[in-house]
C-alpha cells in the first residue's frame, strides 16, 4: 500500500483555483451534508470552533470518501498538536497567526521528521494505516499541504520573506484579523484592508507562491481567483445555516396575511 496524492497541495502549485469551505460545526453529521457538495477543499477550524481531536478525525473520514482535501487549522502554531493531527490523518494543516520568517520555520519544522524537522516518529498511525502504507515516511512532507496564515499589518508587510521558506505550500490572509490590526475591528472587506493585502498577494504570486483567503462575499471571492488568488473560502457552513434559517422564517413571515 503506497501513500495517496494529495490533489490539493498539487492543484495550488500548479494554479488551479480551488474553492473552498470553512466547517466549524464540529459535526461529522454536519460534515456529511457539506461534503457532497463538491467543493476542491475545507477548513476544518480548531482555532474558533469547539474541535477536538476526535471531532476532527470523524470530519477527516467523512471528507475522506470525496474529492474535498480537508485543512485542519490548529488552535495554535504547537509543535505538539502538529504532531497528534498529522498521526490522524491530517492531509494538511493552516497555521493561524504567524507572525515572522521564525514562526513559519517553527511550523514547517513540526510537520517534517527529523533530520530536516521534529516532528515525533510513530510507526503504527491513522495516517500510515497502521503500519500498512510502506513509502509513508519517504513521501509525507511532500504531500503535507503546509499554509501559513498571516493576520497583522506587521507579518503582511513580511509576506515575501515568510511565504518563500522552504516546505510552505502557500499563504492564507485573514482579513477579519488584519482589519482589527488596522484599528477597523468587524470590517474585514474595508478597503484599506484590501490595499494592504493585494500589494503583498501580487508580490507572493509573482514569486510563485499560491495565495488564499476566506471571504464571505461570493463575487468579491470570484473577483480574487480570477485576479490570482489561487485557493479561496467562499463561505461556512455556519454561515449558510444561519442566513438559510434567517431567510426561510422571513420567506415564511412576509406572505402572512
Amino acid at each position: 500500500m503506497n501513500l495517496p496524492q494529495n490533489p490539493f497541495t498539487r492543484a495550488i502549485a500548479a494554479g488551479k483555483k480551488q474553492i473552498g469551505l470553512w466547517v466549524t460545526l464540529s459535526s461529522n453529521f454536519t460534515a456529511e451534508v457539506v461534503a457532497p457538495s463538491g467543493y476542491d477543499w475545507v477548513l476544518i477550524d480548531m482555532e474558533h470552533s469547539p474541535n477536538d481531536l476526535n471531532s476532527v478525525i470523524g470530519q477527516l473520514q467523512v471528507f475522506a470518501s470525496t474529492g474535498t482535501t480537508a485543512i485542519v487549522r490548529p488552535d495554535w502554531n504547537d509543535t505538539v498538536q502538529v504532531k497528534r493531527l498529522l498521526d490522524s490523518g491530517a492531509p494538511g494543516l493552516l497555521f493561524p497567526m504567524i507572525q515572522n520568517v521564525e514562526e513559519a520555520q517553527k511550523a514547517i519544522a513540526a510537520t517534517r521528521y527529523p533530520p530536516h524537522g521534529v516532528r515525533g516518529v510513530s510507526g503504527l498511525t491513522r495516517a500510515n494505516k497502521f503500519g500498512r502504507i510502506k513509502d509513508y515516511f519517504a513521501k509525507v512532507e511532500q504531500e503535507t499541504t503546509v499554509i501559513l496564515q498571516l493576520e497583522t499589518q506587521s507579518a503582511v508587510a513580511m509576506a515575501e520573506e515568510i511565504g518563500t521558506q522552504d516546505g510552505v505550500s502557500g499563504v492564507f490572509f485573514g482579513p477579519a484579523d488584519i482589519a482589527a490590526d488596522m484599528g477597523l475591528l468587524g470590517k474585514p472587506m474595508d478597503d484599506a484592508v484590501w490595499d494592504l493585502i493585494m500589494p503583498a498577494a501580487r508580490a507572493l504570486m509573482a514569486k510563485g507562491v499560491p495565495v488564499g483567503t476566506l471571504v464571505l462575499d461570493t463575487e468579491f471571492a470570484t473577483k480574487l481567483l480570477n485576479e490570482g488568488f489561487t485557493f479561496v473560502a467562499c463561505g461556512s457552513d455556519a454561515s449558510i445555516l444561519a442566513k438559510g434559517s434567517d431567510a426561510l422564517l422571513a420567506q415564511v413571515k412576509g406572505g402572512l396575511q
